[in-house]
């Protein structure tokens, strides 16, 4: 087995970016995080490779300043797979690709069955790779040497998958397509914060009443904030249930919430004054939350349509098989080639005048990119139309 060091220092930081920057062709990069373990989505372990380079693992905690890498690197085209994983935790120590060729995405447009990075790499160059400790505690040290090698074969092998991948998209005249989509992903501005998200809580359908609604609010902040605090993913201090039960439990004292059977995990009794302080919050606000809420500009679920909107409806059921169809042609998912959410946002609210062209602007407005526009406009003006002349021809599958 192939010994690999762990760079965690300015100096070593300093000499791997030189060494990086006279190699040649694009750069490969990964992140390991430690989801389901640490609150932060920080990473713990960059991996880069580059022909005439080598390979770099990078400690990122200790090091800290990333500037000699961004400046040996930031102008070439990184290799990521499935970028939008790793660009956030990338962007939070100034690391930040000009240009990027996504692996996970060029798959799913060129209609390979299976894209996770292992699957790639044996599609693309026939070697199987261990996926051992792909949900591993990278926060872990020392990291050891099994993780390590797994962690550097990541990267290793990205620059030939990457080359496969472009002969394939030429072949199949998905070169451009492939631009605009990882030009999409680089320039994605990051979702806003969600409304209450608290009600996401696992279980908390079975909560009822503004009150207790309340209370469920008030222990699920309370998690947060000690979770951050001790860096730690909070269904490891208390899990969504233990929450959800201790509600439902609605204990008058701090004992009878210490003797609720459910209320397990690393930090309920340790933290008992924490989650009763919580309960009393809970229990004196004003504010009582709503027991349901509006979805803003959600849509409602297609099989409400009929009676709700049956001209868009209609449309809906006209388009969605002729978009499927062109899916199908051009050896993609559906959700590539258009999302259905785009698509039931196009059935309810159309053009005023429905042409390729309205049709068009509406999905760039929608966000799609040229290329989809270019595949779809024609399909969907068209079945739009053939709707509107013929609505008994429409699928009854509303799902």
């Amino acid at each position: 087995m192939t010994e690999y060091d762990v760079i965690d220092e300015q100096g070593a930081l300093r000499e791997a970016a030189r060494a990086l920057a006279a190699g040649h062709g694009p750069v490969a990069v990964d992140v390991e995080r430690a989801s389901g373990f640490r609150y932060s989505q920080r990473a713990y372990l960059i991996q880069v490779f580059r022909r005439g380079a080598g390979v770099f693992l990078f400690d990122p905690p200790p090091i800290g300043d990333f500037t000699a890498l961004q400046e040996a690197i930031g102008g070439e085209e990184w290799i990521l797979h499935a970028a939008s994983q790793d660009l956030p935790s990338l962007r939070e120590l100034s690391l930040e690709p000009a240009t990027m060729f996504d692996t996970e995405l060029a798959a799913r447009l060129l209609g390979h069955a299976r894209v996770g990075l292992g699957a790639v790499v044996e599609d693309t160059l026939g070697i199987t790779l261990a996926k051992a400790h792909s949900a591993s505690d990278w926060s872990t040290r020392p990291l050891p040497q099994s993780w390590l090698e797994y962690a550097a074969l990541d990267v290793e092998h990205l620059v030939d998958v990457r080359d496969a991948l472009v002969a394939e998209l030429e072949a199949q005249e998905k070169t451009e397509f492939a631009a605009e989509e990882f030009r999409a992903v680089l320039e994605r501005e990051p979702k806003p914060p969600r409304d209450d998200p608290w009600r996401r809580l696992s279980g908390l359908h079975q909560v009822r009443g503004r009150r207790p609604l309340a209370i469920a609010r008030a222990l699920w902040t309370a998690r947060e904030d000690y979770a951050r605090e001790q860096d730690v993913a909070p269904g490891r201090l208390v899990p969504d249930r233990a929450l959800v039960a201790a509600v439902l439990a609605n204990p008058s004292s701090k004992s009878e919430l210490a003797s609720v059977k459910e209320f397990t995990g690393r930090a309920s009794r340790t933290q008992l004054d924490r989650w009763w302080a919580a309960f009393e919050e809970g229990r004196s606000t004003t504010d009582l939350p709503l027991e349901r809420v509006s979805g803003g500009d959600t849509l409602p679920p297609p099989r409400a349509w009929p009676d709700r909107n049956p001209e868009a409806d209609a449309r809906l059921k006209a388009a969605r098989p002729l978009v499927e169809q062109r899916a199908e042609e051009l050896g993609m998912p559906t959700e590539n080639l258009l999302t259905p959410e785009l698509l039931r946002r196009l059935a309810w609210a159309p053009p005023e005048t429905v042409t390729a062209a309205s049709v068009g602007a509406a999905l760039g407005t929608l966000g799609a990119r040229p290329w989809q526009i270019a595949q779809t406009a024609q399909v969907i003006a068209d079945a739009f139309v053939g709707s509107v002349q013929d609505p008994a021809t429409a699928s009854d599958d509303a799902s």
